[in-house]
């Protein structure tokens, strides 16, 4: 697959409904930002995005290496830059019920399979474009 399209569209308030592929994920924001709380926030969502796609990396490796991990679990934790409309720290924690040890150099190997995790360590060119409606 070259390339990924979703449609965002607005629902009113802060709620949009997002689509890819059939499949559609609610988003909004919390009461204490103006929203109805009727989904993830947009960050969650990235952060969602990074965390999934991680543990699918994990997962992937394991087995390609013949490794259970039952209880496979990844956690997120993005912290914002100061007082910038941006993230300046995330941390993944990954656990498993097997040993650190047996956990840990799946980690590395995952991390260089992960398409979000490489999106983020040399970003795309963002284009904004507008469309007029026939």
């Amino acid at each position: 697959m070259d390339a990924l399209e979703v449609s965002a569209r607005w629902g009113g308030g802060f709620e949009v409904g997002v689509e890819a592929r059939g499949h559609r994920i609610a988003v909004d924001e919390p009461p204490s930002a103006g929203g109805e709380d009727r989904g993830m926030m947009p960050t969650e969502v990235f952060l969602a995005s990074l965390a999934s796609c991680f543990c699918l990396a994990l997962a992937w490796k394991a087995g390609r290496d013949g490794t259970e991990l039952p209880g496979l679990r990844v956690d997120g934790r993005a912290e914002r830059a100061g007082r910038e409309l941006r993230y300046g720290r995330i941390v993944l924690t990954a656990t498993a019920d097997v040993p650190a040890e047996k956990l840990a150099p799946l980690v590395e190997h995952a991390r260089r399979l992960c398409w979000v995790s490489n999106t983020l360590a040399k970003p795309p060119a963002v284009e904004y474009r507008t469309m007029e409606v026939p």
